[in-house]
């Protein structure tokens, strides 16, 4: 590697830290959000879909708008814009961590609302730290062995914040799903201390990356001027048919990401019959992250050798196939075998985190290429749009199948027909990701940027040095 395409150690460390705020909040909103207020708090599950399809529709305005400020804020002090919209979500971000595990409220219609004014609130938060630091990650690291080395930093943090939000249910929350309506006055305080936990976590951990990690590059007047308005700017990107399909592609793979850990604390106490679920989930995700950790090396050994974009293909090829023994085991004698097949999701967990931020960022060089700007917030903004529609697609399908095993009004610990239930959660853990999987590689084998197509652009953006400097 040339001294130009290296990237200092301490940058590395420091950009990798802001994995932590991104994914451990994000990873325990996944994991616990749904089992909380479905199982615990006790939300109807017709009001949990109008919450989620509500929550969805403000995505649809809160993260291309955020993106498209962030790309139309003129800086000039030393914050720079990244920065400053970095600076002003966080501690937000961590009181809202708080409010969504504390629910003083007993009406079935105000904790509805509570619950929806929450989610709304962490994503509008969450959503604004996450686009600004995924647009420096291409602003600041504009060449492939740039992003590929900083990326292995990125996603290794990343496995490190994955890690700690299977850790904290398993020593905080030992019991998520209550088994019977009288735990659960005991459940509520171990969902607020974790909230609490984590919110001390993401304060502590963004200030140095903040301080040592963001090293953003000054916006010259001309090049500000090049930047599209916010409409121009959303019709171009969502015109532009390599992101789409790739765009298309993530969300597939997100909506895997999502019905996962979402499923799996539920899955384990009524497939498994493990009567203290929580240990037997955080242990066997913990194997996971662990597991993906491990691999990432493999990931970019792959990437380098067959392409970004056929790397990613095989990747979702296994995913597949570590998803398919969910669907064979059931009772307890299985619970050993269950911590295994969890970990084993971690290879092609790490691989999805991995090919994904570079392929992206080849979308947006080519797009800088074309208008002569980075556009790399805008982008993130509509890709952060688009595959947050998979939250949506999984309570969808969740309400449908519980709907049919009956919980179509609100959990009940006690089933009427254990076999019923068995059967739709195999279904939520195996069939409809193995389908989004499938359609994710249908995409990705028509995405075109790739091989030497790829090599002539970067050639052709190598003579641009305004674009990659």
């Amino acid at each position: 590697m040339s001294k130009e395409d290296t990237v200092p150690f301490k940058q590395k460390l420091f950009f990798g830290l802001s994995a932590i705020p991104d994914q451990l909040t994000y990873q325990v909103f996944q994991f616990l959000i749904f089992t909380f207020y479905f199982t615990v708090v006790k939300i109807e599950l017709n009001y949990m879909l109008i919450a989620y399809v509500i929550w969805g529709i403000w995505n649809a305005v809160n993260d291309p708008v955020l993106g498209g400020v962030s790309e139309r804020t003129k800086a000039k002090t030393k914050w720079g814009k990244r920065k400053y919209f970095l600076t002003i979500s966080f501690i937000p971000l961590s009181i809202t961590m708080i409010l969504m595990f504390w629910v003083p409220f007993d009406d079935q219609v105000i904790k509805f609302i509570w619950f929806l004014v929450t989610i709304i609130t962490f994503e509008f938060f969450y959503t604004l730290f996450d686009v600004n630091v995924n647009a420096l990650f291409p602003e600041m690291f504009p060449t492939e062995k740039k992003r590929a080395a900083v990326n292995i930093f990125i996603k290794g943090i990343t496995i490190v914040a994955l890690i700690l939000s299977s850790l904290l249910p398993l020593f905080l929350v030992p019991d998520l799903v209550p088994e019977t309506d009288a735990e659960i006055p005991n459940i509520m305080p171990d969902y607020l201390t974790m909230g609490i936990v984590v919110a001390i976590i993401i304060i502590v951990i963004t200030i140095p990356f903040l301080k040592y990690g963001v090293n953003e590059k000054e916006e010259k007047d001309e090049d500000f001027e090049k930047r599209p308005s916010f409409r121009e700017s959303l019709k171009v990107t969502l015109t532009n048919k390599t992101f789409l399909k790739f765009v298309i592609a993530n969300t597939m793979v997100w909506y895997t990401f999502s019905i996962l850990p979402t499923i799996i604390p539920i899955y384990a106490s009524h497939v498994l019959n493990f009567p203290e679920e929580g240990i037997l989930v955080s242990l066997g995700l913990m194997g996971a992250f662990i597991v993906a950790a491990l691999s990432l090396p493999i990931h970019r050994k792959l990437g380098s050798k067959y392409g970004m974009r056929n790397a990613f293909l095989i990747t979702l090829g296994i995913w597949i196939a570590t998803l398919l023994p969910y669907a064979l085991i059931s009772g307890e004698q299985f619970q050993i075998l269950f911590l295994i097949i969890t970990a084993m999701q971690g290879f092609p967990l790490s691989g999805a985190l991995f090919y994904v931020d570079i392929l992206h960022g080849d979308v947006i060089d080519e797009d800088a290429l074309k208008y002569g700007v980075k556009r790399s917030a805008s982008f993130y903004g509509i890709n952060a749009f688009i595959h947050r529609i998979s939250v949506i697609l999984v309570i969808v399908t969740i309400f449908f199948m519980f709907g049919n095993i009956g919980w179509e009004k609100e959990y009940t610990p006690i089933v009427s027909d254990p076999f019923l239930v068995e059967l739709g959660l195999k279904a939520i853990i195996f069939i409809f990701p193995a389908i989004s999987l499938v359609v994710a590689i249908l995409f990705i084998r028509s995405y075109s940027l790739h091989g030497e197509k790829l090599e002539k652009m970067r050639e052709e953006l190598a003579k641009y040095p305004e674009l990659i400097e």
